[in-house]
């Protein structure tokens, strides 16, 4: 017998994530050891009326792939999958890796190339997605490995993944709505304004940003931009607003470590000016982050600017679905925006990286400005209207 809190998320991901309707297209995304969540989303779309498939994904393929293929392989983008993002109606993704980092020791050459193949796919699904006509869901499917990186037992890890979801409620759909609702006034307001400052004080309270894990102080222009609400319809859990920046200019310090394809970066200082990156480093993984923002021409642009409201998740787990959704961060992505924001940069990179604003030992927390008005402090909103802890 399967986990009921499977059948909980089914329902979400299919009735209220993506809103599958009668003669919809479903794709469902996802390794063989998630079948217990693929087999009962594969039940709730049947029930909804649409269309449902499998798309197997293999890990161990993908291994083999990126440490065999050829440069040509490589650079191969499949007819198979630009059909499928062009045609489905829906498709839900599941995040099931049985190894989280065996890509880290991939050359960061090889797996720009490999990226960068997937390019006109990714072009399509955002386009797609931005107009309304391809509804999609992300979410994580509990495993060892995941739950390895999160330094907790797989069962702590479950409970960890399930409240986030709000499925430990008896009614998590509703509960949703309602942080919609928060939420949504969060993005009325920031429609109206202009410019955004993020900052936050290095160690001991210095406001020096010139070091690596120094200060934070980041302006970024937000005129004209349009802010998301996002409350479960594309990923799964959620709880952020975000927008697309219209400029930037300053210097962030990123006091998470940043996780992209499989390679753990830290200590990650960014220098923007007139909206790109033009001076990066890193604790840790310095070539690698170097490789990633030097793959096409958008990469180095700022594609998304956020604020995580999911007070429910606190913890730091390494993985970008859960942190960048921390209640009491704001987070930044390198690369691709999304066009439904306003800003139309191209890359294949979309890398999001967190920032904790958050008080911490020896450490004050930060604070975000719209238009000069401090609105938000010690990763609190001061409207007490807008999302906050329980």
């Amino acid at each position: 017998m399967r986990d009921p809190r499977l059948d909980k998320l089914a329902d979400v991901l299919v009735r209220f994530s993506t809103r599958v309707k009668q003669g919809d297209v479903v794709g469902i995304h996802g390794d063989p050891i998630a079948l217990p969540l693929i087999h009962a989303v594969f039940e709730h779309v049947l029930e909804a009326g649409g269309h449902p498939y499998w798309t197997v994904r293999s890990h161990d393929l993908i291994d083999t792939f990126s440490e065999n293929a050829t440069e040509e392989q490589l650079r191969f983008t499949s007819p198979i999958a630009a059909h499928e993002v062009e045609t489905a109606d829906c498709m839900i993704r599941l995040i099931d890796d049985t190894n989280t980092r065996s890509l880290s020791r991939i050359d960061p050459k090889r797996q720009a190339i490999a990226s960068q193949a997937r390019k006109p796919y990714f072009n399509t699904f955002m386009k797609r997605a931005a107009s309304g006509d391809l509804r999609w869901v992300l979410t994580q499917y509990p495993t060892q490995a995941a739950a390895q990186d999160a330094e907790m037992s797989l069962a702590q890890y479950q409970d960890f993944v399930f409240r986030a979801g709000l499925l430990h409620l008896d009614n998590p759909v509703g509960a949703w709505e309602n942080i919609r609702e928060r939420q949504q006034r969060v993005r009325d307001w920031l429609d109206q304004k202009k410019t955004l400052r993020f900052r936050r004080p290095g160690p001991d309270g210095s406001t020096e940003t010139s070091a690596a894990g120094g200060a934070t102080d980041l302006t970024v222009s937000i005129d004209g931009a349009k802010w998301i609400n996002c409350f479960g319809d594309n990923n799964f859990p959620d709880g952020e607003v975000f927008t697309g920046p219209q400029g930037v200019d300053g210097v962030v310090n990123y006091n998470y470590p940043a996780v992209y394809n499989g390679r753990e970066v830290g200590g990650i200082r960014l220098v923007f000016k007139g909206g790109r990156v033009v001076e990066a480093g890193a604790a840790k993984g310095e070539d690698f982050l170097i490789e990633m923002l030097d793959q096409d021409d958008g990469a180095r642009n700022l594609g998304e600017i956020a604020i995580g409201t999911n007070y429910e998740i606190q913890e730091f787990t390494r993985n970008t679905l859960f942190d960048e959704k921390i209640g009491g961060t704001f987070h930044a992505a390198v690369g691709a925006g999304y066009p439904e924001t306003g800003n139309s940069n191209e890359s294949a990179l979309h890398w999001d990286m967190v920032c904790d604003m958050r008080p911490r030992p020896n450490s004050p927390g930060g604070t975000i400005e719209a238009d000069g008005e401090v609105f938000y402090k010690d990763g609190l909103f001061l409207n007490k209207d807008w999302p906050r802890p329980a």
